[in-house]
């Protein structure tokens, strides 16, 4: 935690937790290269900071689902390969050919591609992408030779540059499924019918944070790295710690209020939650208007080295704790409540919250609201 005193609520990113990251991806997944994932601003970390942190630490590429965000990367002086791969007709093909942006492609964007090249009078970078089961974006099977073919005819007559293949795996992080074995092979045989037909690609990508850490054969040239290096484990049996990754978030805020209540106080909405005994309770500024997971069962807080879980419904803005009998509230008035981070101190993790809410910790992280300002810590923070 920085030494200057925090705002009432925050999100503390650890600058040198992204690079360690960063840094364990790389040797796992060499000699590949690494792509930064940092859309949705960096999965709520903060695209920007994220990316240059990344870059420092021996990241090649950053990769972002929407053109806009990687114009926002460029107007922050960010010159390093990017690739935004979600489109829709309105996507603004021209601007991000100017800014020299790598576009994904699924084929049906290639006319509206080109039309970008002629207008910017310079070739668009494009990668195109198949379809090898994940059933979202990219070429069906049945269609690849054809899109392939079209934008072989392009690149001959200089209005795009074929800079790469991808595709993205559907269950990488449950290792022992077959299907991965099948997208795999499907992918390797849309490269080869690419190469075949006259494109001298740079990068084949289909590696996502599960496969970077389970299956070496879909490291290709560049994997695309995204949940781990936030330091979060993609795997439901494996933690941070096992695969060598620290947790970049704590979301923590000041405590608000500590009080004294009778047996049986009714707490929040609904009065779901009722005290056992005498005892107090404290209130955390923090509710699902900044992020916090109003279907959380019982998602746990630390406050004072104890953890303790909230009691009652998650509210717009606040949350409750129930801080047992024994608490005084005079004491914890104004003391530092966190929900989440690394863990380190046998706190609360996003894990923690994600098994609470039965969902995953990438939506933990990523939903923080911009209502939490992030604070940066590390070096260049």
């Amino acid at each position: 935690m920085p030494s200057t005193r925090l705002p009432e609520r925050a999100a503390v990113i650890d600058l040198d937790a992204i690079r360690h990251n960063v840094g364990v991806v790389r040797k796992v997944a060499e000699p590949a290269r690494v792509m930064a994932v940092v859309k949705a601003d960096g999965y709520g970390h903060g695209a920007v900071p994220v990316a240059r942190a990344a870059l420092e630490a021996g990241a090649s590429w950053l990769g972002v689902a929407h053109i806009s965000e990687a114009l926002a990367l460029r107007a922050a002086g960010i010159d390093a390969p990017i690739l935004a791969w979600l489109h829709t007709p309105d996507s603004n093909f021209s601007a991000a050919v100017a800014a020299g942006i790598d576009l994904g492609c699924s084929g049906w964007e290639l006319e509206a591609i080109v039309a970008a090249a002629r207008e910017q009078e310079r070739p668009a970078r494009v990668h195109l992408k198949i379809d090898t089961g994940l059933g979202r974006n990219g070429v069906t099977a049945d269609r690849w030779e054809a899109v392939v073919g079209e934008a072989v005819e392009y690149q001959d007559e200089g209005l795009l540059r074929v800079a790469g293949v991808f595709s993205h795996l559907a269950v990488a992080d449950e290792p022992e499924r077959p299907e991965t074995d099948a997208q795999l092979d499907a992918f390797r045989e849309a490269v080869a019918l690419a190469e075949d037909a006259g494109c001298d690609l740079e990068v084949r990508h289909i590696a996502n944070s599960p496969a970077i850490f389970s299956r070496p054969d879909a490291h290709f040239d560049l994997v695309r790295a995204g949940i781990s290096i936030y330091g979060l484990s993609p795997f439901a049996d494996q933690t941070s710690a096992d695969l060598r990754l620290r947790p970049a978030m704590t979301l923590r805020a000041t405590l608000s209020q500590a009080k004294r209540v009778p047996a049986d106080q009714g707490v929040s909405y609904g009065l779901t939650y009722r005290t056992a005994s005498a005892g107090a309770l404290g209130l955390v500024p923090l509710g699902y208007a900044d992020g916090v997971p109003r279907t959380s069962d019982r998602g746990p807080v630390r406050i004072a080295g104890r953890t303790y879980p909230v009691a009652g419904r998650v509210a717009m803005d606040q949350i409750v704790v129930d801080l047992g009998a024994s608490a005084d509230p005079a004491e914890l008035a104004g003391a530092e409540a966190v929900l989440f981070g690394s863990g380190a101190d046998g706190g609360p993790t996003a894990d923690d919250w994600a098994r609470a809410t039965g969902t995953i910790n990438y939506e933990i992280v990523t939903r923080i609201s911009q209502r939490v300002p992030r604070v940066y810590v590390g070096e260049g923070a």
